[in-house]
């Protein structure tokens, strides 16, 4: 990672800001096991008792790193619960990465977390609707594809 993404800018800015960074080494004998790390780099998000929130295994250019720690601060959040940050996170992907490969996860959980917190069904079909529009591709889509038989 040092060589790809660490060294940009951007992704330093973001993670000293954002995160507590804590580089383990994949043989670690305690902390590897302890999360199952098997291949470098893993990348994860933990809280403040360790509890790990989300995962990524293999590089990332710049341009996908920020927004795969921005899903992972999001899970953190949404398993909180607290979905209205949670949500925060997840609509600052798709406002600032909206054609990366975790946009369409994003406008997913944003729905969920949205259905979640209030019980409106239309927070179920604006997912199906929004995959279908801007992600028509995406395996999300696919996984929303039982709500728009929530449609009136």
């Amino acid at each position: 990672m040092n060589a790809v993404a660490f060294p940009d800018s951007e992704v330093v800015d973001f993670v000293s800001s954002k995160l507590i960074p804590v580089r383990v080494p994949a043989d670690d004998p305690k902390l590897a096991p302890r999360y199952k790390v098997k291949w470098t780099p893993t990348l994860l998000i933990l809280d403040a008792e360790g509890v790990e929130h989300y995962r990524s295994l293999g590089f990332y250019p710049p341009k996908d790193l920020i927004p795969s720690l921005l899903m992972g601060m999001g899970m953190a959040k949404y398993n909180l619960p607290d979905r209205p940050a949670a949500c925060r996170y997840f609509e600052q992907i798709l406002a600032q990465y909206p054609a990366g490969s975790l946009a369409p996860e994003a406008a997913y959980l944003i729905g969920v977390s949205r259905y979640i917190e209030t019980h409106d069904v239309n927070n179920l079909i604006g997912i199906y609707d929004r995959l279908t529009a801007e992600y028509p591709d995406s395996p999300w889509l696919t996984r929303a594809d039982p709500y728009r038989l929530l449609k009136k």
